[in-house]
């Protein structure tokens, strides 16, 4: 059994879960592993749309890769970028500061979030190798995840989460789920841009049941959702990621029961949300 506050000692160097290594970006190299890694799941398989540059690099990069932090899940029985196998990108307030704006406000609403007191982290580029989403890797991002909300006093998490496709009415089902099962208080629930806004209620109340839907969830928004994390109100359409992005957010003392002691590292090593 790993406690809470050793996950937090040793995020940053490093923490065992089987052959599974969980840590934070430590080099300009491996930062540059974690975009290879990026440009194979967000351009090659899911049909993004790189920059010529991205394209000659064969890397997903951002000018905000270099202010967040990285949390990766390296295989250790694997040499060079193939043994980083999943990895979630981490801005906090803090860090921000007052110079520019998270990601996330250029698709959605989030000023009441920003509003409230407390440290926030945003989550961005999530994104596991197509040949680890059976769920041990995704177990070790949530367990990284809850290791770094303890260790910064985190109060609430959020950020861009992604469907694949751009056609929202054959994503009907995941977002329906999503917006009427799994929608965020209204008091701090996040709204797509009025200009960019898609109704994410597209079956009528009633016509599915919630393990149709939680079942229709892709694996990283299943495991936010099992998380406690819940969404915000309106999709909005990705033409260059080939996505429909939905907002996740998550008030971090809302997190109890059996799924709650897991998330804070409290249970055995590999616990967590699973993939679908």
């Amino acid at each position: 059994m790993i406690s809470g506050s050793s996950d937090q000692g040793a995020l940053s160097k490093g923490l065992r879960l089987g052959p599974l290594e969980l840590r934070l970006v430590d080099s300009e190299a491996e930062l540059q592993a974690v975009q290879r890694l990026r440009f194979r799941v967000f351009y090659k398989e899911m049909k993004a749309r790189p920059t010529p540059r991205m394209t000659e690099l064969e890397r997903d990069f951002d000018t905000f890769d270099d202010i967040c932090e990285h949390l990766i899940v390296r295989d250790t029985t694997q040499d060079g970028d193939a043994a980083v196998v999943a990895t979630m990108r981490l801005l906090r307030r803090s860090v921000l500061g007052h110079a520019c704006t998270f990601y996330t406000a250029g698709e959605f609403d989030i000023s009441r979030l920003l509003a409230i007191d407390g440290e926030l982290v945003e989550l961005g580029r999530s994104c596991v190798d197509m040949n680890y989403r059976a769920g041990a890797a995704i177990q070790a991002l949530f367990r990284g995840l809850g290791a770094y909300v303890v260790q910064h006093d985190i109060a609430f998490m959020f950020g861009c989460a992604s469907l694949h496709g751009t056609d929202p009415d054959s994503l009907a089902l995941p977002l329906s789920h999503m917006a009427y099962h799994l929608a965020a208080p209204a008091a701090l629930r996040p709204r797509a841009l009025d200009h960019l806004y898609v109704d994410m209620k597209r079956l009528a109340p009633g016509t599915f049941d919630t393990s149709e839907g939680l079942a229709s969830l892709p694996p990283l928004i299943k495991g936010y959702a099992r998380a406690g994390c819940r969404f915000g109100d309106g999709a909005v359409i990705d033409h260059q990621f080939n996505t429909t992005d939905v907002c996740v957010l998550l008030d971090v003392s809302v997190v109890e029961g059996r799924y709650g002691r897991r998330y804070r590292g409290d249970g055995e090593a590999g616990t967590g949300p699973g993939g679908a």
